[in-house]
């Protein structure tokens, strides 16, 4: 209720009290001339009163003149006497109780009433259901309906094999004699496992946007409450909500909430997480039949799930929404391009290409990145170079140009990312240059982005070899350029994913020739505190020495090989340094030629760089850009 309501009904309240005083009452009492009863012995004496009426001890009467008066009078008991030998005429009435007026009464009765309606309040709210104050044991679970913006399958790209996983639970809603006429069940649940970002909610939408069947979506920790029982509770609801609405679908996000593997605490087994899921267990697969209802469930964490949630009859189908390959991204770039203005030269199986590993979130992210940088540019079509641009922030970070360097460490930045790009293009096994950058950008001063050519699911020694080198390159190409005691902390990033690749070689992969192909890496893991109190020491103290011998080895080699490649290619590495302190961005065919064909690279904005910066002390460097021909 809010405030002018509440304010129309107080004036009601209070109109209603004043005309109940007003015609409780209803005789019009005319104005009454109140007068002392000595005043009034003396009329009666002089016979001026007419006529009197008694009321205990109050009198009124009518004087000769007609006049109205009232008194008050003592207990006097000749007064009826006097009155008789005057010739006054009495009338008497017994004292009638006054009646206490509305007001009065309501007062009186508040704290009782007040009572009642706080009874009567929480008693409604016990059986309004789910939004009650006393509702902790109903579902929370809201039935979706979503007559705009409603999602089908054709808005799902990039995920085929799980599409058709789930298409098959939408066919048997939708025709189940199909089905049953083979003998065959449907499915109790269908679980969605995958990175963040895959796309497993949208998949729930569309789900429920292709199936005619009513769709109730709940959270994970919708069930959870500060009381014990509460989340049991609001599990049976929720099934008895399904059972009403079957066929139905129920889509409960992040089942890892209260689907944890039980046993995990240190504390008994009442605990509020337990007794959910293990009511849970019970509704997906106990005594009581659940026909026609299905859960599905997504999750980004099917490794803490517990055992028993996985097994078949409760979660019958794990459907994997990996990560899109290029056709898959390419599929899902089409899906969101067709939300924005994109302009002819705008080719998506090149921003496919150059973006393995994004999930469909970052790809969606990027495309709308794109449009918002050509809205800020006052464009009114997203070209490709839009694109590229809303691809280097997402995946480098936003550019830092307003960082204050001085020209000092742009040549050390320069010279630290040249050297990572000479040593990777030099690696045969390493991936093909796409970019190098030394305007800050994220937490980086500069960067050397390697695209691979595939989609690559393992990867072999040579490659990870090759890539502990490139990590190496940029600290090597500081000591040969600076000295040895110039060398700064901008590599500290490079040697800590050297020093993990190195390990994880050593300790998962089984790529040390003196460990053998064995695993080491088991306490490495996540702590999960039900698994890591009975987990045993896998590794003594002898093999994690040997382990830090051999990573310490691996690394080095990388070390070593690539200050063998840029002591050989040290003109390389002045060269394309120069270029990136003059351009600061090199693209990945523009490093190639200009190191295997010495062409320098030719930009449109060439005079505007110069003009820029006339005074540059760049230019005693050598190389100074070329005019626009």
């Amino acid at each position: 209720m809010n405030f002018k309501n509440l304010l129309m009904w107080v004036v009601i309240v209070f109109l209603v009290l004043g005309l109940f005083n007003l015609f409780q009452n209803p005789k019009n009492v005319q104005a009454q001339n109140k007068i002392s009863f000595s005043n009034f012995m003396e009329e009666v004496d002089n016979g001026r009163v007419v006529d009197v009426e008694m009321r205990g001890n109050n009198i009124t009467g009518t004087l000769s003149d007609g006049k109205k008066f009232s008194t008050y009078s003592p207990n006097d008991p000749n007064l009826v006497s006097k009155l008789s030998d005057k010739g006054v005429s009495i009338s008497a009435s017994p004292i009638e109780e006054k009646m206490p007026s509305f007001f009065g009464i309501l007062l009186s009765w508040f704290p009782m009433l007040l009572l009642i309606a706080v009874w009567i309040f929480f008693m409604r709210q016990m059986q309004g259901g789910k939004g009650g104050a006393m509702g902790f044991g109903k579902s929370k679970a809201k039935l979706l309906s979503e007559a705009r913006g409603k999602v089908t399958f054709n808005d799902v790209a990039g995920i085929e094999e799980a599409k058709e996983e789930v298409e098959e639970i939408v066919e048997f809603l939708r025709d189940p004699r199909k089905f049953r006429r083979l003998g065959g069940k449907i499915p109790k649940g269908a679980l969605l496992i995958g990175p963040p970002g895959t796309g497993k909610t949208l998949l729930a939408r569309a789900i429920a946007g292709e199936a005619d069947v009513p769709f109730f979506t709940i959270s994970g920790s919708d069930f959870v409450e500060m009381f014990v029982g509460v989340g049991a509770s609001r599990v049976r609801d929720m099934m008895e909500q399904g059972k009403k609405n079957a066929p139905c679908i129920i889509f409960i996000d992040e089942i890892d909430a209260v689907g944890r593997s039980r046993g995990a605490g240190l504390g008994g087994g009442n605990d509020e997480r337990e007794q959910t899921l293990n009511q849970l267990l019970v509704e997906m697969d106990g005594f009581d039949t659940n026909e026609g209802v299905i859960i599905i469930a997504a999750t980004n964490r099917p490794d803490v799930l517990d055992p028993a949630l996985l097994r078949p009859g409760r979660f019958d189908r794990q459907v994997v929404v990996p990560n899109p390959d290029i056709i898959g991204r390419e599929a899902i770039l089409k899906v969101h391009a067709k939300k924005i203005t994109t302009g002819p030269d705008v080719k998506l199986r090149t921003i496919a290409r150059g973006t393995p590993g994004f999930s469909g979130a970052d790809l969606a992210n990027l495309v709308n990145e794109s449009a918002l940088l050509a809205a800020r540019k006052n464009k009114r079509i997203v070209t490709m170079s839009d694109v590229e641009e809303a691809k280097d922030k997402v995946m480098m970070g936003a550019e830092r140009r307003s960082m204050v360097m001085t020209e000092e460490d742009k040549k050390l930045t320069a010279y630290h990312e040249g050297g990572h790009a000479v040593v990777a293009f030099n690696e045969k096994a390493s991936d093909p240059i796409h970019k190098a950058t030394i305007i800050p950008r994220g937490r980086a001063l500069g960067v050397v982005w390697t695209l691979p050519e595939r989609d690559k699911h393992s990867h072999s020694r040579e490659y990870l070899e090759a890539n502990i080198s490139k990590a190496m390159g940029g600290r090597v190409a500081e000591e040969l350029i600076f000295g040895h005691d110039k060398v700064t902390s901008g590599a500290s990033s490079d040697i800590q994913m050297a020093t993990k690749l190195a390990k994880d070689m050593v300790t998962r992969f089984g790529m040390s020739k003196d460990l053998g192909p064995l695993s080491y890496g088991e306490n490495e893991e996540e702590v999960f505190l039900g698994r890591s109190i009975t987990r045993q020491q896998h590794m003594s103290e002898e093999t994690a020495k040997k382990v830090d011998i051999e990573v310490k080895k691996l690394v080095e080699e990388g070390y070593e090989k690539a200050k063998k490649i840029l002591t050989t290619k040290i003109e390389d590495l002045h060269k394309l340094a120069k270029a990136l302190l003059v351009y600061e961005t090199l693209s990945g065919e523009e490093i190639k030629d200009l190191l295997e064909k010495n062409l320098e690279p030719k930009r449109q904005d060439s005079d505007d760089v110069k003009d820029k910066e006339p005074a540059s002390s760049l230019g005693s460097m050598g190389l100074k850009p070329k005019p626009a021909t």
